[in-house]
Order: C-alpha cells, then sequence, then structure tokens
C-alpha cells in the first residue's frame, strides 16, 4: 500500500431508469460514475462510462454522456496515460470506453466476460473490439501492492469490486454491488446486528464478510454520489 495512492471519481454522465425499474411510480435520474487511481504503479481506471446502444435502449435508458476523453483531462490524464482498466461488470453503461483503449489490460472475472459474450446480455462490439485485451480472473486477485478485486456478485453473477488500501484507510470502489449506498449501509448493518445476535433472518450479501475484512473508511459507488463511511470509527469515541 502506498500514502500516494489516489483516488478520482469521475462524471461521466447520467442515465435515466424507467419506474419499472425503480420499484417505485417515477423515473429516476442515476449518475454514471468511473473512479481514477493513482498509485505508484501507474493509473487504473474503474468503468469508462456508458456506450452506444441500440434505438430500443437508448430509448428506454434516455442516457447523457460525458466524453471519457473530456472526464480524464479535468484529471491531468489522457486515455493513453491509463495502464490498467477494471470494470465493475459488462453492461453497457460500464464498459463504453473501453473501446478507446485498445491494448490497454482490461481486468474481468471470468465468469462476466463469458456472460457479456452472450446475446442480449450487453452490446458485442463494446466487448470485443481491436486491441482488446483482457486479463481474466476466477476470484479475488491483488493487482498492484495493496489494490485488489474482489468479487461482489449480485447485479451480475460476474460483478466485482475493487480495494484499494491506503495507510490512511482502505477505499472500496463497489460498483454497482449494491445500487446506493443506503443499501450498502443496510447490508452492513444487518451483518452487524447478526453479530451482536439479533434474531434472524437478517438477509445481506454473503461477500460482505470479505469486504470488512479490509475495514473501509470509504465505499463508493457507480450510480450514487453519495459516499458510505462507518457509523463508528475505532479510538474517536463515535457513532
Amino acid at each position: 500500500m502506498s500514502d500516494d495512492t489516489a483516488v478520482r471519481r469521475l462524471d461521466l454522465g447520467y442515465i435515466v431508469r424507467p419506474a419499472v425499474e425503480t420499484g417505485g411510480t417515477q423515473p429516476r435520474v442515476e449518475p454514471v460514475l468511473a473512479y481514477l487511481v493513482r498509485h505508484e504503479a501507474g493509473l487504473l481506471l474503474f468503468d469508462t462510462g456508458i456506450g452506444a446502444a441500440d434505438p430500443e435502449t437508448e430509448a428506454h435508458y434516455r442516457p447523457r454522456r460525458r466524453e471519457l476523453a473530456d472526464a480524464l483531462a479535468d484529471a491531468g490524464v489522457r486515455l493513453a496515460d491509463i495502464a490498467l482498466v477494471a470494470n465493475c461488470h459488462l453492461h453497457f453503461d460500464h464498459c463504453g470506453g473501453n473501446r478507446l483503449l485498445g491494448g490497454t489490460p482490461v481486468l474481468v472475472q471470468r465468469t462476466e466476460l463469458a456472460a457479456a459474450r452472450q446475446e442480449g446480455y450487453t452490446f458485442g462490439e463494446l466487448v470485443d473490439f481491436p486491441g482488446v485485451r483482457y486479463e481474466e480472473f476466477t476470484g479475488e486477485a491483488e493487482v498492484w501492492p495493496g489494490v485488489r478485486i474482489v468479487p461482489t456478485p449480485g447485479h451480475t453473477e460476474g460483478h466485482q469490486s475493487l480495494v484499494v488500501q491506503r495507510r490512511d484507510g482502505t477505499v472500496i470502489l463497489a460498483g454497482q454491488a449494491h445500487d446506493f449506498a443506503t443499501d450498502f449501509t443496510a447490508d452492513h448493518l444487518a451483518r452487524q446486528a447478526e453479530l451482536d445476535g439479533v434474531e434472524a433472518p437478517l438477509p445481506y450479501r454473503p461477500w460482505l464478510a470479505r469486504l470488512a475484512d479490509f475495514d473501509p473508511r470509504r465505499v463508493l459507488f457507480a450510480h450514487d454520489c453519495a459516499v458510505w463511511e462507518p457509523g463508528r470509527t475505532a479510538g474517536d469515541g463515535t457513532r
């Protein structure tokens, strides 16, 4: 791990999720966020924005895109500077800029890549394009010192999160493991309640225990600008 490792959020536009998908009666506008990790080994990009879709999908989600190159430029970075790409999963609103980074290794779970190559999952031109170079994983892996991919299935079977360890606390890039910080909070507290002996059932994602092993200080999401932070930090006397 390194004191110099930093994480910067990139705004890559938004989608309008229709009411049929929100569980309510109204549509919901959701940001599309990526994250730039500056590490002593290089620059890693977690997610790359909204890709081109067919007319039906465009009408369904009404996306507004911000060019990846423009978002990187605001951070003083060029596309050519990116050393690694990791996608939480390969739906069109998370891997759209991969094709601009041909030749750059893309870290992906083997299960996710296999699913993405099946008809109807995403758009083939966003998955297989000239110069694409996948590095496939089955399970957890440390990709740089203090930077680790961890499977977090649920939204898709091959979904993964990125754990970035710093001396001042761990940052987890959770992608769409949860849609919102409040959802993560509910799962986190359900696990804590279970540990406290509260009567089950208290459902939560089974991989949450693994993320808790890293004692995260911040958890960031792909479709929520809110940041999860622990309600209580050891030694600070707060809850």
